[in-house]
């Protein structure tokens, strides 16, 4: 039967959200349907404030960083029952090339399945208070509600001894960080690494650096809050200075191993590759529009890649950093402030500002 729920409801890319009632649309042979514990707010939500890429896709309920609990799954769940505590993440179709091939996170239906905000199919998941369609399947789940649907392939299945309302982060902006440094780095003890952008993704990393053995760890951002989070979190060096000092000190020989850029930022990403040792990697994980210009010997020896959800398959990677949170080396929950939902504009205010790294979002009614 379809379900009415609570949801944050975006209509415009410069409006606020605002809570209203949406209908849900009866779960799929393999969906699950997860009442909202908490999720988190990730930049990437906050692509639908571009004016062309709203015009796509709003109105929407967005969110794609939640965790809950399982109230009902379609005919074909075999591998979810009701009343497990799962983390959502991103969707993957389970059936092409990439996916079978073990690397889910670059599914030849990826756009289609997480960023149109609708079922591969094209149907858009709910209806608003207003009547009409509202596209509710972003990174098939749009968890900014009480209720979400999601699938049996961008759920993982979490102990319910955790503490379920912090954990929604672990399926994009901490899975992203942090498996930038483990599944595509594959950083090496006594390496160095410089990364861009202190929020949430650069600060996984940092933690990720530091249980990988690095002995540089460079942190470059403008807010001075979270260069002291990064320092507390195991980075050795940080910077708050001009890209111009940065470049200066770390361009020269025989610079960084590796490097994370976060931002989108154009000189920003340039840095990232200049600061390069020879053999050395940079990896651009920002979701942004900033557009990179570089002369083709500036690669000379050097690799340049844009990474995925951290190149992870989050039903392995995500136990992975509970492990490591649970043996206190991965410290993700120094990073959240919780919000209620109905505060989601002060969150996403507060995220923007620097105030706030990973604000999350506590669902008052459903």
């Amino acid at each position: 039967m379809p379900l009415t729920t609570k949801a944050a409801v975006l209509r415009a890319a410069d409006g606020p959200f605002v809570i209203e009632d949406v209908v849900l649309d009866p779960l799929g042979p393999e969906d699950l349907l997860v009442r909202i514990a908490g999720t988190g707010m990730c930049h990437t939500d906050l692509v639908a404030r571009d004016p062309a890429f709203a015009a796509a896709l709003l109105p929407a309920v967005l969110g794609h960083e939640g965790s809950g609990v399982v109230t009902a799954v379609g005919g074909e769940v075999t591998d979810f029952e009701v009343g497990d505590h799962v983390v959502m993440s991103f969707d993957s179709c389970g059936g092409c090339g990439l996916c079978r091939g073990g690397d889910p996170a670059y599914c030849e239906n990826f756009l289609a399945s997480n960023l149109s905000g609708r079922r591969r199919d094209g149907r858009p998941g709910a209806t608003g208070s207003d009547g009409a369609t509202v596209n509710s399947r972003w990174f098939a789940q749009s968890s900014y509600a009480g209720f979400a649907v999601a699938t049996r392939r961008n759920a993982v299945k979490v102990d319910p001894a955790l503490p379920l309302e912090l954990l929604g982060p672990l399926g994009c902006g901490l899975q992203t960080g942090a498996g930038v440094v483990f599944n595509e780095m594959n950083l090496r003890p006594g390496q160095s690494v410089a990364v861009f952008g202190a929020g949430t993704v650069g600060l996984a990393a940092v933690m990720a650096a530091k249980i990988a053995g690095a002995t540089d760890i460079v942190v470059v951002d403008t807010h001075p809050g979270r260069l002291e989070m990064a320092v507390e979190l195991g980075a050795t060096r940080v910077y708050p200075g001009s890209l111009e000092l940065v470049t200066r000190i770390l361009g020269g020989e025989p610079g960084v191993d590796h490097t994370l850029d976060t931002t989108s930022v154009p000189a920003v990403m340039a840095a990232a590759v200049q600061v390069l040792a020879p053999r050395g990697g940079a990896v651009l994980v920002g979701g942004g529009a900033g557009a990179l210009t570089i002369r083709p010997p500036q690669l000379a020896g050097r690799r340049l890649t844009y990474v995925l959800e951290g190149s992870a398959v989050p039903q392995e990677f995500i136990p992975i950093l509970l492990g490591h949170w649970r043996d206190g080396r991965f410290p993700f929950d120094r990073l959240i402030r919780t919000y209620p939902l109905s505060e989601i504009n002060q969150a996403e205010a507060d995220s923007l500002s620097g105030v706030t790294i990973k604000p999350v979002l506590i669902p008052e009614s459903v």
